[in-house]
């Protein structure tokens, strides 16, 4: 999906949500942008929503009809919506691999889904939305194990810190989602509240 200029978006969103955006300039940016914006008058409630809900569609790259669908599900829980709405998001294909730190983005870990370099359970799946259980076991082709994409794999996942969700073994080239995601542990997500409050006006 085509999203634009990446540091635009960043910045009209007041959210680093791309790796592009991930900078000590950007954020002096911000903080010169966010001094300016008290001293006028604060913007409607529609367009914090709005906001909120880009900067959340955006972070899990998906158009607007994909992410309108696991809002969708999500608001059928009624006991507690934003937890399903982040299991959804999370348990995507292409968000586990992500996690696993097998990529640097989202855009990245799709890309690697797409072109088939991803089995679940010993089938070749390239479906991004793919929906990951606790009882899949994701490995890596073995086809692809030597290419330059996942080259020292286990140098490169040495110091990474993995969510309490995700596992994986870089000698084996496999892991799982050992739990369900948990939205608490997350710290600079958008304002879920926002976002569902946006579908339902």
């Amino acid at each position: 999906m085509k999203i634009g200029p990446k540091y635009k978006i960043c910045k009209r969103l007041g959210s680093p949500i791309f790796e592009k955006c991930q900078t000590q300039q950007f954020q002096v940016s911000q903080a010169r942008s966010a001094k300016s914006k008290k001293r006028r008058r604060g913007g409607s409630e529609y367009l914090r929503q709005l906001l909120e809900k880009q900067k959340l569609r955006l972070t899990y790259g998906l158009s607007e009809k994909q992410f309108r669908k696991y809002v969708t599900e999500a608001l059928l829980n009624h006991t507690n919506p934003t937890e399903t709405l982040f299991q959804l998001l999370e348990s995507r294909l292409d968000s586990v691999i992500y996690r696993m730190g097998l990529s640097s983005t989202r855009r990245a870990a799709r890309q690697i889904v797409s072109h088939g370099h991803i089995c679940v359970n010993g089938r070749r799946i390239t479906i991004p939305s793919y929906q990951v259980k606790t009882t899949d076991t994701i490995q890596i082709r073995e086809g692809s194990r030597t290419t330059t994409l996942f080259a020292n794999t286990n140098e490169k996942l040495a110091d990474y810190r993995f969510p309490r969700w995700v596992t994986f073994d870089p000698g084996a080239f496999e892991g799982k989602m050992k739990e369900t995601p948990v939205f608490a542990d997350q710290d600079g997500m958008a304002d879920m509240g926002a976002v569902f409050e946006y579908y339902t006006r």
